[in-house]
């Protein structure tokens, strides 16, 4: 009943919420991401977004969807995996952001591991910018990390903004210099965090610095500051801050796959593992 080429589709439009870039991620033209989505609500014979020139959201059915879809494409590719005899070997090294501490990420890794047992998965835990780094210099095989809206590489998985956030009970001081909790550098949050308060002309000082996401969200939590971090992965406990207290806006921020530079012998996991993110890639920003 429902085509797996078309259920691809469908995940691609429904992470990046966009028919043009889904078109990109998947190599086709937009007319074919726009057919595939027409025959999936026709085989469902509902609704699965909502749509027009400004935007695309998914509907209450295209959540629903989004379930069926994972399921029935992990069990397609399991078949097919068995059938022709196909099976992955060798070391992976994969390296993920902090900012997925505290997302599904673990899910998607442990159901990599069960589909392919014989592939040694060695993860790093880093900043983005450390991540691109390790992987510039070989030491890594497959990142998933942000990166600036205007850089070229990486595939992406989904797009999100930025924004103030910290303890509900915070009242940051207009006239006093925003209380910053931060990444060290290279982080890419960090550098988007400061430009913005230099480009407002706000005084800043860093009232914490740690390199761990925990350590970060501790911080918050005490009411130390404000952080800038991902809209769509707003850790528990902390809430955005409200636009009434001036903080300025932190723009767009991309999370994206990037894969080595050289070919080497964990290639073939390591689009294994990018494809197994990118098919659940929402599962790593929603609730």
């Amino acid at each position: 009943m429902y085509d797996p080429s078309q259920l691809r589709t469908f995940l691609a439009v429904a992470q990046t919420l966009s028919f043009t870039q889904a078109a990109r991620r998947l190599g086709l033209r937009q007319s074919t991401v726009s057919q595939h989505v027409r025959r999936l609500e026709g085989a469902a014979g509902r609704q699965l977004f909502s749509r027009d020139t400004h935007s695309v959201e998914l509907t209450e059915d295209g959540e629903a969807m989004l379930g069926f879809a994972r399921r029935i494409l992990e069990v397609h590719d399991q078949a097919t995996a068995f059938f022709t005899g196909t099976r992955l070997r060798g070391r992976l090294r994969f390296g993920a952001s902090e900012d997925f501490v505290l997302t599904r990420l673990p899910e998607i890794l442990e159901g990599f591991r069960y589909d392919h047992p014989e592939v040694d998965l060695e993860l790093t835990v880093e900043l983005s910018g450390t991540l691109h780094e390790q992987l510039a210099a070989g030491k890594l095989d497959l990142v998933l990390a942000k990166r600036r809206p205007e850089e070229p590489r990486g595939e992406l998985v989904w797009h999100d903004r930025l924004v103030w956030i910290g303890a509900e009970r915070l009242r940051p001081d207009t006239e006093r210099p925003v209380p910053l909790i931060v990444y060290p550098p290279p982080g890419i949050t960090r550098a988007l965090a400061l430009e913005a308060l230099e480009r407002q002309g706000r005084e800043w000082r860093i009232v914490c610095t740690s390199g761990s996401l925990n350590g970060l969200i501790a911080a918050a939590r005490a009411g130390l500051g404000v952080m800038a971090h991902s809209r769509g992965l707003v850790p528990p406990g902390l809430v955005r801050v409200p636009d009434r207290f001036g903080l300025p806006e932190l723009g767009r921020v991309d999370f994206v796959l990037v894969h080595g530079p050289r070919r080497t012998a964990a290639q073939g996991a390591a689009d294994a593992l990018a494809a197994a993110i990118l098919a659940a890639g929402d599962r790593l920003h929603r609730a």
